[in-house]
């Protein structure tokens, strides 16, 4: 009973101690919590700033265009009546030249007949002969026609009201306010030197036609599109190992021709180190960041290999025919696909390449095209023929074994899956010992091939 009385006072100081630490533990989480709802008070409080001024914006820049179109359009009225006016008058001003000419034409005739007129028939006899054989040569009786009002023009401006009614209403259906985009990001997922990002309609009312996907380093103030299409997923290449990057995706509606918002950005990275190939071999040319091989010669007839075994178990080797040249020659020329590790080689023999992994038993491969081949041992199973933009994939996982043969006689078994233009082979292959990491490698016969690695 004594003892247990001693024991009690540390029983109550490691009770203490476990509470303070839970107590700091909750104040943690209750901080991060915090954290996150001022991180979500900001999103609200910067997207609806960003959003009034861009409504501003929109609104201003639509006053100034609509101004400037009804200015044009008022400029474009007021000159067809000015063109009207000039053509119609013109008849009439040469008309009223004509009879102001005849107007003072009779008055002239008027006061010559009176002079002779008061000179009486005796000595003036000559100026009233003068002035009647004057007259006859004018013709009196002929007068000029002017129009009647009814055959001239009466401008006027024809002005539909309904106008307003019409734009009244696009203006009032004009532009939406979201509280949320369309569309967003939802997985970013690392690869050696890229990263897939995925992304989801978040509107079910929202019909997508095609998406936008633009990434920057978290450095830079520009983002750039690395995407535009009608998939929800696309692989962004070329990224630095442990570099942060903002990601954001955005779609354009069926039929519609301008972009949704922007998703909220996401920041990835990756921790995988790039595939390359290794520089210097002869009849290959490299990418500047050497995940791209060419092959530019047809002389030499070395196999082109990975500069580090990085590739492990549970990813996904792609490698990526950018250009293909037909071959016309035998098949057994033809580019093989090829895995292989230390002394055991894996590979697959396709229409025009092929890839391996760790240091290759062979500098030449002559085997059909299509065929797989494990240890030395052709498969069955057989691959189509590859085009200009077809992917072939590698996928391997440890198979565990049973604790009562978990070896079974030595050997270690890795399953395989390859796959190619919608076709896969799977099969286990075994090895004498365990591998960590694996070579790739490739070889063309025919120039002009290049292939992507990823």
């Amino acid at each position: 009973m004594r003892g247990a009385m001693e024991l009690e006072p540390e029983l109550l100081l490691q009770e203490a101690r476990e509470n303070v630490e839970a107590a700091q533990s909750y104040r943690r989480e209750l901080g991060h919590r915090l954290e996150g709802l001022r991180e979500a008070r900001r999103q609200i409080k910067e997207s609806a700033s960003q959003t009034r001024d861009v409504l501003k914006q929109h609104f201003n820049d639509l006053k100034g265009t609509l101004g400037k179109l009804l200015d044009e359009r008022l400029v474009t009225l007021l000159q067809e009546v000015d063109a009207i006016e000039q053509e119609t008058i013109k008849p009439l001003d040469d008309c009223q030249k004509l009879i102001e000419h005849g107007v003072n034409t009779a008055e002239d005739l008027v006061r010559e007949g009176e002079i002779a007129m008061r000179g009486g028939v005796g000595e003036e006899n000559e100026k009233l002969w003068s002035f009647t054989k004057k007259a006859s040569h004018i013709q009196l009786d002929s007068l000029p026609e002017v129009p009647l009002l009814v055959d001239v023009p009466c401008l006027s401006a024809q002005l539909d009201d309904s106008i307003l009614n019409i734009v009244k209403d696009h203006i009032f259906k004009h532009g939406t306010v979201a509280s949320r985009p369309p569309v967003q990001i939802e997985e970013l997922i690392e690869k050696p030197g890229g990263i897939i990002v995925r992304w989801c309609k978040v509107d079910d009312d929202f019909t997508a036609q095609d998406y936008r996907l633009q990434f920057r380093k978290c450095t830079s103030n520009h983002f750039e599109d690395v995407y535009v299409g009608s998939e929800t997923e696309f692989i962004v290449l070329h990224i630095d190992p442990n570099v942060d990057y903002q990601f954001r995706v955005c779609a354009r509606g069926d039929g519609r021709q301008e972009w949704s918002p922007w998703s909220v950005p996401q920041i990835g990275h990756s921790t995988l180190v790039p595939h390359e190939w290794t520089a210097g071999f002869e009849g290959y040319s490299l990418s500047s960041r050497r995940n791209i091989a060419l092959r530019n010669d047809s002389e030499s007839s070395g196999v082109l290999y990975s500069r580090a075994p990085t590739y492990f178990c549970g990813q996904t080797l792609t490698f990526r025919l950018k250009t293909i040249k037909q071959p016309d020659h035998a098949a057994w020329l033809m580019p093989k696909f090829v895995i292989s590790c230390s002394f055991w080689c894996l590979s697959v023999a396709l229409q025009v390449l092929w890839f391996y992994s760790s240091k290759p038993p062979h500098s030449h491969l002559q085997w059909p095209p299509g065929a797989v081949f494990v240890n030395g041992k052709e498969m069955t199973n057989q691959l189509p023929a590859v085009t200009s933009g077809s992917t072939v994939t590698f996928d391997i996982e440890a198979v565990t074994l049973g604790t009562s043969n978990n070896n079974e006689g030595g050997h270690f078994k890795l399953r395989v899956t390859i796959s190619s233009n919608n076709r896969e082979v799977v099969f286990d292959w075994l090895l004498d010992q365990s591998c960590g990491s694996l070579y790739f490698g490739c070889s063309f016969f025919y120039p002009g091939w290049k292939v992507l690695v990823f």
